[in-house]
């Protein structure tokens, strides 16, 4: 028997993959699929072939928290692809209806309240304050607590698209102690669609095409979820400079690490503290070097391919023998958004975690 879903912004870059990867899923039946845009159209008019699911008709997104709790009625869970201000208004509603929640906003991230509040420029109300303590960091990969409090919670919070591919290449380094107690930088860069679907001047083909530009710079709203999870794994406060660039390509994220290594540690513990973090793990994949890692060998899947190296010292004195380099790769709809909230709806859902994701092939 599958289980219900709803789809609350479907009609978004995140909603439409979510969209096309639960019509495919043998165990959810996609039954609301909500858009403004799109309201009263045939999901198959605008996404092809999806099987049943093509037969929807997209609804109109509801005004309120009630709206939505009463649209989704019956269903089991709910995906919320929308923006912070609306999850923060939606998902209390839905899970106070007994509806699982996975949100792909940043509304439930950030466990300080005063550091959300910063970042998205938003404050939270009682119910989404509340929901706040309870919501699980939904990042399976971190380990076997993280994915245990998943499998139990009724609201999941998604992570953010440059923080997965951030967190996935250094946490395992700084949970083995291998990376000094120093500042680290994160540079990464993006395509166009981790800006969303709007219209605006500068992210039109002939403001991209051919160009490479920083953004946000020192004040993106993901810094603080990249410092957050960085701590858990160091289990110490972790001084963090993140840079994002705009890539003129339509998805995928190339991240790029640097940190210095630990006084008494090694090269070669780098690469085994990656082996043994990920180890059996359906959606991490780690590449022979730095060098190897694309954004061709992630797009279309919920993959991350990750690499270190260390070093640099045969190059002379100008060298640093103790710099670390780590870089990442997602594809920012799929791991970075739909594809991993899948997969914690699994979890969520007590499915076999890959269940739907390993068909995504690289495009």
């Amino acid at each position: 028997m599958q289980l219900k879903v709803a789809i609350f912004g479907a009609s978004g870059y995140s909603g439409v993959e979510a969209t096309r990867i639960l019509a495919g899923h043998a165990s959810f039946e996609l039954t609301l699929a909500t858009s403004d845009r799109w309201e009263g159209e045939l999901l198959e008019a605008r996404l092809g072939h999806l099987g049943g699911a093509g037969a929807l008709r997209y609804a109109a997104h509801p005004a309120d928290g009630a709206g939505a709790a009463l649209a989704a009625k019956g269903c089991a869970a709910a995906l919320l692809c929308t923006p912070a201000e609306t999850s923060l208004e939606l998902a209390p509603a839905l899970v106070a209806a007994g509806i699982q929640v996975v949100d792909l906003s940043g509304a439930f991230r950030l466990r300080d309240a005063a550091v959300f509040a910063a970042a998205y420029r938003l404050t939270q109300d009682a119910p989404a304050a509340a929901l706040q303590a309870e919501a699980v960091y939904g990042m399976p990969e971190l380990g076997a607590d993280t994915r245990a409090s998943i499998a139990k919670a009724r609201l999941v919070a998604n992570p953010g698209c440059y923080p997965t591919a951030a967190a996935l290449a250094l946490a395992p380094l700084f949970e083995a102690g291998l990376l000094a107690e120093e500042p680290i930088v994160v540079d990464a860069a993006s395509g166009t669609t981790g800006a969303g679907r709007k219209a605006t001047e500068e992210m039109s083909f002939s403001e991209v095409a051919d160009e490479f530009r920083a953004y946000r710079v020192l004040r993106h709203q993901h810094t603080p979820e990249i410092a957050q999870t960085l701590a858990g794994a160091a289990r110490r406060a972790v001084p963090l400079t993140f840079t994002p660039h705009l890539l003129p390509v339509r998805r995928g994220i190339l991240a790029t690490a640097y940190a210095r290594l630990a006084p008494g540690r090694t090269p070669a513990e780098l690469k085994a503290a990656l082996l043994h973090k990920y180890a059996g793990e359906p959606f991490v994949q780690l590449a022979g070097s730095p060098d190897q890692v694309s954004l061709r060998a992630v797009v279309g899947t919920n993959q991350v391919q990750i690499a270190v190296d260390c070093g640099g010292a045969a190059l002379g004195p100008g060298s640093d023998p103790n710099r670390v380099v780590v870089i990442s790769a997602i594809d920012n709809l799929l791991k970075g958004a739909a594809g991993q909230a899948i997969q914690n709806l699994n979890l969520m859902c007590g499915l076999p975690e890959s269940q739907g994701l390993l068909a995504l092939r690289p495009v």
